[in-house]
């Protein structure tokens, strides 16, 4: 059984490649013993392909499922009375949703991971929070949706808080100002999804003409960048009309997703996303799906410490991206550093997905 307290007590980002490799391979073959025993459809996975528990002899032994599995199918290692909570992926009209089963432990397992990873960002003090979303995202309790999972989730940083939004999306201008003017003088932690924020956040700063004053707010946002490279918006111009709106500075970028609640991947002060102990990303060529160079492009898995309760713990994601370098970034940070960019092909997922 794994002992998630002691894992949990490992800080983030302190781990170079050797250790980290050993402390994270025991738990990911424990992991992959652990769901091929209790979940019939992730064995029937892994012994068609031939990759049982016992072959993994390091991380990229460890078999992945294509992400998008979860869309299909509801895989769950635990009984069925152990569920609390189903979380499900934003999807967009008309398209299937990812269902994510949590049981009690490895939906806390989830909240102390998170917030292990985020203090280095925001610090360890509960500040102010201004949540980029509305209310509404919450009303069913026992079913999260990615917006949900993530609001929920940065709460617990919050002393006090506010939604920026009304149930009908609209800016509530007199309750920023208000929620401002109480908290003069103090650092406020600012969370959403990046295009919500782009659209229903930056976008009507501008048409109300309102520019409050946020040079001591810290932004936590994710989410993807699909909608807003169709709108030509980079990660620099984000950042920098922001500033312009209001006067915001330190904003911070993470990648996650629903499928590994908790693991997120936040950016550095160098604008680097990063992979904590609870987590490693493995860059696949498109090919063969064999493992890619430092510096090379491919497809994105990720492996998380943390899911018990599905056979979430490695995924082959419909993103791609590059390993930057490991134990070498200017932050300090050690561990692999990345950048991810943007979503591949559907022609080019494809193939994986049927397998």
């Amino acid at each position: 059984m794994l002992d998630y307290d002691q894992i949990l007590a490992v800080t983030p980002y302190s781990l170079v490649k050797e250790k980290k490799a050993g402390f994270l391979l025991g738990i990911m073959q424990h992991l992959t013993a652990h769901h091929y025993a209790k979940c019939p459809e992730y064995r029937k996975l892994l012994d068609a392909f031939g990759k049982s528990p016992e072959k993994i002899k390091s991380m990229v032994d460890v078999p992945f499922l294509p992400v998008r599995l979860f869309k299909a199918h509801a895989l769950r290692s635990v009984e069925k009375d152990e569920i609390i909570r189903t979380m499900t992926s934003s999807g967009t009209s008309g398209t299937a949703v990812s269902k994510i089963f949590l049981d009690r432990k490895t939906s806390a397992n989830q909240t102390k991971a998170l917030a292990r990873i985020a203090v280095y960002s925001i610090g360890k003090a509960r500040l102010p929070l201004i949540i980029l979303d509305t209310s509404a995202v919450l009303k069913d309790r026992k079913m999260f949706s990615a917006r949900g999972a993530g609001i929920l989730g940065f709460s617990m940083f919050g002393r006090d808080k506010i939604y920026a939004l009304d149930e009908d999306m609209n800016l509530d201008i007199k309750g920023i100002e208000k929620f401002l003017e109480t908290h003069a003088n103090e650092n406020i932690l600012l969370f959403g999804f990046t295009f919500m924020i782009w659209q229903h956040f930056y976008e009507l700063l501008k048409k109300h003409k309102f520019h409050p004053d946020l040079s001591q707010g810290v932004m936590i946002h994710g989410g993807g960048w699909k909608k807003l490279a169709d709108k030509a918006v980079s990660a620099e111009k984000f950042n920098q009309a922001l500033n312009r709106v209001c006067g915001i500075a330190r904003v911070y970028e993470y990648y996650g997703m629903v499928e590994q609640t908790g693991t997120i991947y936040m950016a550095c002060d160098t604008g680097h996303l990063h992979a904590s102990v609870y987590s490693d990303i493995i860059i696949r060529r498109h090919d063969d799906f064999s493992p890619a160079e430092y510096g090379e492009k491919g497809i994105i898995q990720t492996l998380s410490a943390l899911p018990f309760s599905y056979p979430g713990h490695s995924l082959l994601t419909e993103d791609e991206g590059v390993v930057l370098g490991e134990d070498d970034c200017p932050c300090g940070r050690k561990g692999k550093y990345f950048k991810v960019l943007g979503r591949i092909k559907k022609a080019e997922i494809r193939g994986c997905s049927d397998a």
